[in-house]
């Protein structure tokens, strides 16, 4: 909605500095707030720059959804090719989930809707190696959030692992 309302005031007035330099209009709304000059701020630009952002960190989180479960997928699919990469992509993978995680625990409540449309990305990622095929992978993701996140990964790997 905010997008709308926005759109709807730039056409009627001449480029303003948001279209101009969005950088420099950053830091001008920033200066705005802090100085509680809220009559000067760019209201409707604001609000859309501010969902966009949200919108942002839960790109983030599922990005970095992505990126262990499809090195857990080829770690549990092809164990004789296992490498001390894959193993770092998944701790790394964790780190960033944690990450944002931490700073926006709001997003623990989107979890399932985030894991479910990052394994898809991370079932077609896995299948990009030589010789598989996506039907090798589970349609559905084999892994919930704790096993994403804490499930071990030892290195270097053993036989029964």
């Amino acid at each position: 909605m905010a997008h709308l309302l926005a759109e709807a005031a730039r056409v009627q007035h001449r480029p303003s500095i948001y279209d101009l330099d969005f950088y420099d209009w950053a830091f001008e709304q920033a200066q705005r707030l802090r100085r509680a000059q809220f009559s000067a701020l760019d209201a409707l630009n604001l609000a859309e720059e501010i969902e966009d952002l949200g919108n942002e960190i839960y790109t983030k989180l599922e990005s970095a959804l992505r990126i262990t479960p499809m090195h857990l997928l080829k770690w549990d699919h092809q164990p004789g090719k296992r490498t001390r990469s894959w193993m770092l992509s998944i701790r790394n993978g964790r780190l960033d989930a944690a990450k944002v995680l931490e700073r926006s625990p709001s997003l623990k409540a989107r979890l399932p809707f985030a894991i479910d449309k990052a394994y898809r990305r991370a079932r077609i990622d896995a299948a990009g190696e030589p010789g598989l095929d996506e039907d090798t992978f589970p349609a559905a993701c084999p892994y919930d959030f704790e096993t994403i996140m804490n499930r071990p990964i030892p290195w270097p790997p053993s036989e029964d692992a």
